[in-house]
């Protein structure tokens, strides 16, 4: 009872209540603004029918005076007052495209991206290939995590090693890591990194071999897992080392790609997009070589190794990516530049400067020495700069653009994610505070923790990015009422998914503070567990939509436009008249 009174003393508990309450208002403010259009809507029926029923209740006297106005009105002018009576025509060919909508709307239409533009067909294609290879990891990763969820519930669901907990988790989270965002992040680079330095490609070749290794990588990563073959090491890192060899010479080929395209640049200087985005590549082959080199993998240097390379992953690969990739298509996707460049620099430093001190924290009050976990809480308190910028840069570039955020059906992706990437990343910070990390640590808290950044901040990001630029490379738009379905099911997925998870890892980690057996803790989380379920569910279904949207968009086919020009329906006739007289 003593540990629950002081529960909500802690500053970290404070933090981490208000950081989970933006998400739940933002989504609360988005609700509301559906909720007043249908009260709109129902305000105008009951309207129409009061109307209705006065009409019904009008007297004789009224009808008269009514009969007598409408005779008032019925005067009209004769057209020809202002000299002429000839028919109008527009001569000078001054008006053109008037279209007439008198079609009622179920749903209300988003506005469509920015018409189609000019782009090598050859890049376009291995973009298409890079983000179609990584929505199908997409579905296959989160269809073995959706399996994963249910055996929390049924765990004998069945006797197969090679379906086993321990086997299929590491293949969940390496197919969604190395495979979809890994992947999808590269092929969105080989469209930004060129774009900004108004310069081709330096080699498609290189970008194929990229997309080879990585895919090989992966596909025999997963299999070497399920037949039980692994590094034997930490989270993240269960590929055995020839196997992130294929990957990581994958990533060099690329990583040279992409400098000598920022090299030979046109233009003065490198945009901050690209900043990002080849650091983000250094610091990858820089951690997979500390994490997989022998040498200092023995006792606690092991442990610390371990920290380094799980949060240096995210931090430094999944998240500077990320942030340059939305550098770019944020103020793209607002036609209007990033509110402050000097933010974005403050931001790319800090995080450099902090989040590479921070792996450390997921081993407070262990035999790890006490001023290395000091440095890791204070490298995580100093993350508030680079996320506080961050924030600030992206939603002050949102600042007179909020109107468009209702006709969009990218902007909500953007917001979201940009959204968690505060609340997340803070929320690892209350985490790392001591009273807060012996509370939570060891729980599902930290699965709930990883969710909401690798799928509030990398995932939702990176949706909006392909609903961006697929269809102006391709044509192609998404039909946006699955648009919808799929953000709104992903994002109340991942409220059910987490919410639960944090509540139940709370009352666990009392219920240890207290020194209450172990395994009351496990069969305590039952219910919440069906919560994870159900949310994951929800996540899961919304990968089907996303991919289904992938197809529609990137699917390429002969498709015939009824000319409406004028001069395009006389060329038409015209050439059919020739095959006639031929």
């Amino acid at each position: 009872m003593e540990n629950t009174k002081e529960l909500f003393s802690q500053s970290g508990i404070i933090i981490t209540l208000v950081l989970l309450l933006i998400p739940i208002i933002v989504a609360c403010f988005i609700f509301i603004n559906r909720a007043k259009l249908m009260l709109k809507k129902l305000y105008f029926n009951y309207e129409k029918k009061r109307f209705s029923d006065k009409i019904k209740m009008m007297n004789a006297e009224e009808v008269k005076a009514l009969e007598h106005r409408v005779q008032e009105l019925s005067f009209e002018l004769s057209d020809d007052e202002l000299g002429s009576s000839r028919e109008a025509r527009d001569q000078k060919g001054i008006v053109d495209n008037v279209n007439q909508n008198s079609v009622i709307r179920f749903l209300d239409i988003k506005k469509k991206s920015q018409a189609p533009h000019e782009y090598n067909p050859e890049t376009v294609k291995l973009i298409i290939w890079y983000i179609s290879t990584a929505t199908f990891w997409l579905v296959f990763g989160t269809s073995v995590g959706e399996y994963l969820g249910i055996k929390f519930t049924a765990p004998d669901i069945d006797h197969i090693s090679w379906l086993s907990f321990g086997r299929l988790r590491p293949v969940h989270t390496n197919a969604v890591f190395w495979g979809w965002c890994s992947l999808a992040m590269l092929g969105l680079a080989y469209y930004v990194v060129p774009k900004v330095s108004n310069n081709q490609i330096n080699s498609l070749r290189l970008g194929y071999a990229t997309l080879l290794l990585v895919n090989g990588a992966i596909v025999l990563g997963s299999i070497l897992l399920m037949a039980g073959i692994n590094n034997s090491g930490g989270e993240y890192r269960e590929y055995i080392w020839p196997v992130m060899v294929i990957f990581g010479t994958g990533i060099i080929l690329s990583l040279y790609n992409f400098y000598r395209t920022v090299a030979n640049r046109k233009t003065h200087e490198i945009y901050v997009s690209n900043w990002y985005i080849i650091s983000a590549m250094m610091f990858l082959l820089v951690i997979t070589v500390v994490a997989y080199i022998p040498n200092w993998q023995n006792g606690l240097g092991e442990t610390i190794i371990q920290g380094y390379y799980m949060h240096q992953g995210v931090g430094m690969w999944f998240m500077l990516f990320n942030l340059g990739l939305m550098y770019y298509f944020l103020p793209q996707q607002l036609n209007k530049p990033i509110y402050s460049y000097s933010l974005g620099i403050l931001a790319f430093w800090s995080q450099i400067l902090f989040y590479t001190l921070i792996g450390t924290h997921h081993f407070i009050f262990s035999s790890i020495p006490w001023w290395l976990q000091t440095v890791a809480i204070v490298g995580s308190v100093g993350m508030v700069i680079p996320v506080v910028s961050g924030t600030t840069n992206f939603l002050l570039t949102f600042k007179g653009s909020w109107k468009k955020l209702t006709h969009s059906y990218t902007l909500p992706f953007y917001l979201i994610g940009i959204i968690f990437y505060f609340t997340g990343s803070l929320q690892g910070t209350a985490e790392a505070f001591r009273y807060t990390n012996l509370l939570w640590h060891f729980t599902d808290f930290t699965v709930a923790h990883s969710h909401l950044t690798m799928y509030g901040i990398i995932t939702f990001m990176l949706w909006a990015f392909i609903y961006t630029i697929l269809p102006r490379l391709t044509g192609n738009e998404p039909p946006q009422s699955i648009v919808g379905a799929h953000f709104w099911l992903a994002f109340l997925g991942l409220l059910f998914y987490t919410f639960p998870l944090m509540l139940g890892s709370t009352l666990k980690g009392l219920m240890w503070m207290e020194s209450k057996p172990f395994i009351e803790g496990v069969a305590f989380m039952a219910p919440y567990w069906i919560w994870r379920a159900i949310g994951g569910s929800l996540m899961w279904i919304s990968h089907l939509l996303f991919a289904y949207n992938v197809y529609r968009m990137a699917k390429t086919e002969i498709q015939f436009e009824t000319p409406t020009n004028p001069v395009e329906i006389l060329k038409v006739f015209n050439e059919n008249q020739t095959e006639a007289i031929h």
